[in-house]
């Protein structure tokens, strides 16, 4: 199968596949987008995390709250806005991630849209790096049409960022449900799609003086296409 490159850019987070692995960083990152979901009043708008010892935590310059975890004694703090201007403990890591999992809440990461998230894929975030895995297991795609695993969420504001991502496919195939390859024939549904590849993605000054096939502006919606060299606007 010839290998097939695809170029995008587009206004967002950077999205990078990789194992993911429960840590203090990835249950941090839970917990933070969490509560920007659940709390937009106090943490508005998604946050980078910052890591300065010993804390992980997001700032919200909107309400000046500051919400993180210790390092040292692994529990949750906020500092600012109704909480004051002393740290103020929440509770351990442990036990509001434990809350969080039991009451169904939705912890879904920042960077991305998981409203439709396939079943089997998890994610996890940190700063601006998303980590998108099946832990290994092939999973089943019900909608082709939805398959990028990392939708981006509507924007509140133009982050002036210019990615450029690169989705190198290294192998596909195409079978029936009988697991006979098909050569060039027409076949009703079902068949089967297999496809493994790579995505990378790097910061540049202006998507429009990259080589990328598509753009789009995840603040507005707009949607370009190159054809014959040049960018049309599509939508």
């Amino acid at each position: 199968m010839k290998r097939l490159i695809l170029s995008a850019c587009t206004f967002i987070m950077i999205a990078h596949i990789q194992l993911a692995f429960a840590t203090l960083s990835s249950d941090t990152e839970k917990l933070l987008n969490w509560a920007e979901k659940t709390f937009p009043q106090f943490f508005p708008n998604p946050q980078a995390t910052q890591n300065i010892e010993p804390w992980l935590f997001r700032y919200y310059p909107e309400t000046g709250v500051y919400a993180g975890v210790n390092k040292s004694d692994n529990a949750v703090y906020v500092l600012g806005g109704p909480w004051g201007n002393t740290p103020a403990v929440i509770d351990t890591l442990a036990n509001l991630i434990t809350q969080i999992d039991s009451s169904g809440g939705n912890s879904g990461i920042a960077g991305c849209d998981t409203t439709d998230a396939l079943s089997g894929v998890s994610y996890s975030q940190s700063g601006n790096v998303v980590t998108v895995t099946t832990n290994g297991q092939c999973v089943t795609a019900p909608d082709i049409s939805k398959t990028n695993l990392c939708q981006v969420p509507q924007q509140t504001a133009a982050s002036g960022v210019s990615l450029l991502g690169s989705n190198t496919v290294t192998t596909s195939s195409i079978e029936t449900l009988a697991g006979l390859p098909i050569t060039g024939i027409v076949v009703s549904p079902p068949v089967k799609y297999y496809t493994k590849g790579t995505y990378t993605s790097q910061t540049v000054s202006d998507c429009f003086a990259t080589d990328a096939t598509t753009i789009s502006d995840a603040f507005t919606g707009e949607v370009w296409v190159k054809q014959s060299g040049s960018f049309v606007k599509i939508q």
